[in-house]
């Protein structure tokens, strides 16, 4: 059986492109799931892309991927600092979990200091922009 990845993004983050350039940069979602599909073709996986700016409907992925043998790379953004919700879900989940950050939110606001996802992430990759995807996936091999 191939091996499943789902990479699961958070809201505003079909924004990308448009909201906050100086930030984070001009690479939009759509870049971000090209190069991922690339990879994930060179390494002979499945990828499943997804992106919502709904905290239920991340659940429900991650629900999903529960009863598959897979790993979960997760941005989720603004919920990263909020979302204890998103963390429970993530912790019944057994595969590993690396989360992803397009800017370092160690530098940024301090209410983006803190994220409840790093309770549960095996890794984290943060302030390399679409590169830290990437690095996840291949973390992940």
């Amino acid at each position: 059986m191939k091996k499943i990845i789902y990479i699961i993004n958070g809201p505003n983050l079909n924004l990308l492109g448009k909201r906050e350039v100086s930030i984070y940069g001009n690479t939009t979602i759509h870049d971000i799931e090209r190069e991922c599909k690339q990879l994930s073709l060179s390494l002979n996986f499945e990828l499943i892309f997804l992106q919502s700016n709904s905290e239920a409907q991340i659940i429900e992925w991650v629900h999903q991927a529960i009863n598959k043998e897979s790993d979960i790379i997760i941005n989720a953004a603004a919920y990263t600092h909020t979302s204890i919700a998103i963390l429970d879900a993530l912790k019944v989940f057994k595969g590993r979990v690396v989360e992803v950050h397009l800017s370092d939110i160690k530098n940024r606001e301090d209410f983006r200091k803190f994220s409840y996802i790093s309770l549960r992430a095996d890794k984290v990759f943060m302030g390399e922009g679409l590169k830290g995807y990437l690095s996840a996936i291949k973390y992940l091999f």
